[in-house]
């Protein structure tokens, strides 16, 4: 018998892959395509910002909506609607087509971050390791989107790359309204382990705090998954560009910095989550710096590098805006750093778009990227020093007991 925390938890979980890996099949397919719509590779590139803007900017009024209307059914409309729009997408005849079913694939795609992240900590007991195997999920579509449309450009074509996952995002929305169904999963505006509340001052100076350091985050998030395919095309000689070989390339880059979001949410269980934060910037820094300069094996192991830290530092962030924002809003909330972290940050396109075509590379871009992950630093040392395995309110057979969730506890028990 389902159980609606395992339920909510596990279809979170599973949505999370397939927000990532819709969003990543076009700059990957991109490269096969220029020759049919007879654009260059940065004006193909443009067509993509409407998608990259609205899954930001649809952030808030989908987070809105879940915490007055429904989270799961924002849920199910999510997965419908991504569907739909890929398939779309992949009958596109003409840039304009192509530029709108981005779009609208952006915009369900938004959906998912600001419910989906809040049913996670709504449900789970030890949210740092809730949220990193939440993380690893988003890895998985964040590896799986480049070889996905790689595999399916070489195989069939560059259409079957957006309407083949369309019609499997349509399966798991039927499958999950038969498990909502089953599991008895409903609404809910509080947590199931609900933490101490903080003052009004801690919460607005913490969010202004992680706004600036969102969207900095956000931005070397944003331009490296934009970006890489290209890099790898340009400077792996020993593959010459070949779309599937390329995307395979990025698909293991993100398969193997996935995992260490499970390190990166123990770790947020475990120490003040300003410093796991933090920390994982400052090693950025150099890396970035280092990476501009690279070509061929060594540049795969700086990407990897890249990539881990970014994952690393995502549970102890998501823990911070979870502990700070109130339970009633969860969603609203983290729709406000979705909008920032994926809206604001939606200008990496353009930003990838214009270094390539006045440089001709992406020397420069890891330059302001470094210059970016900087100021995480910079800005991250004012933030409050709380450790993250902070105390909970658990609810037992006669009330509550509040205490340290052990590692004994179950996401969605």
């Amino acid at each position: 018998m389902l159980k609606p925390g395992p339920t909510a938890i596990g279809f979170s979980n599973i949505s999370h892959s397939l927000t990532h890996l819709f969003m990543l099949l076009y700059p990957t397919a991109v490269l096969g395509m220029g020759t049919e719509f007879n654009l260059p590779y940065p004006d193909m590139i443009y067509l993509s910002i409407g998608g990259f803007v609205l899954f930001g900017a649809g952030a808030l009024p989908a987070g809105w909506l879940a915490d007055k209307w429904s989270g799961v059914g924002m849920m199910a409309l999510m997965l419908f609607g991504i569907g739909g729009s890929s398939i779309l997408t992949g009958l596109a005849t003409s840039p304009l087509m192509l530029a709108v079913g981005l779009a609208l694939i952006g915009l369900f795609a938004s959906i998912y971050h600001p419910v989906g992240v809040a049913l996670v900590v709504r449900h789970a007991s030890r949210r740092g390791r809730a949220l990193g195997f939440n993380g690893v999920f988003g890895g998985i579509g964040l590896a799986a989107g480049p070889f996905v449309a790689g595999v399916l450009m070489n195989w069939i074509g560059w259409r079957a790359a957006f309407i083949v996952p369309g019609a499997g995002a349509i399966g798991v929305g039927v499958v999950y309204l038969a498990a909502v169904r089953i599991s008895g999963l409903v609404d809910t505006r509080e947590d199931a382990y609900p933490q101490p509340e903080v003052s009004n001052r801690a919460m607005v100076s913490v969010f202004l705090i992680l706004s600036f350091t969102t969207m900095c985050a956000g931005l070397i998030f944003q331009s490296t998954t934009v970006a890489l395919p290209k890099i790898f095309a340009e400077r792996m000689s020993m593959f010459n560009g070949e779309v599937a070989s390329v995307g395979g390339l990025v698909t293991l880059v993100y398969l193997v910095s996935a995992g260490f979001q499970l390190v990166g949410g123990q770790l947020a269980d475990r120490f003040p989550l300003k410093w796991v934060f933090v920390g994982s910037y400052v090693i950025q820094v150099p890396v970035l710096m280092v990476a501009a300069s690279l070509a061929d094996w060594p540049l795969l192991g700086f990407a990897m590098a890249m990539v881990l830290l970014q994952n690393g530092a995502a549970p102890a962030e998501s823990a911070m805006f979870a502990r700070y924002s109130p339970a009633r809003w969860r969603a609203t909330a983290f729709g406000v750093k979705f909008v920032i972290a994926l809206g604001v940050s939606s200008l990496g396109v353009p930003l990838v778009a214009q270094i390539f075509k006045h440089t001709g590379g992406f020397y420069w871009l890891f330059m302001v990227m470094g210059a970016l992950a900087l100021s995480v630093v910079l800005a991250g040392l004012l933030l409050p020093g709380e450790r993250g395995a902070a105390s909970v309110t658990v609810p037992t057979a006669t009330g509550t007991a509040t205490g340290t969730a052990t590692g004994t506890a179950m996401e969605g028990d």
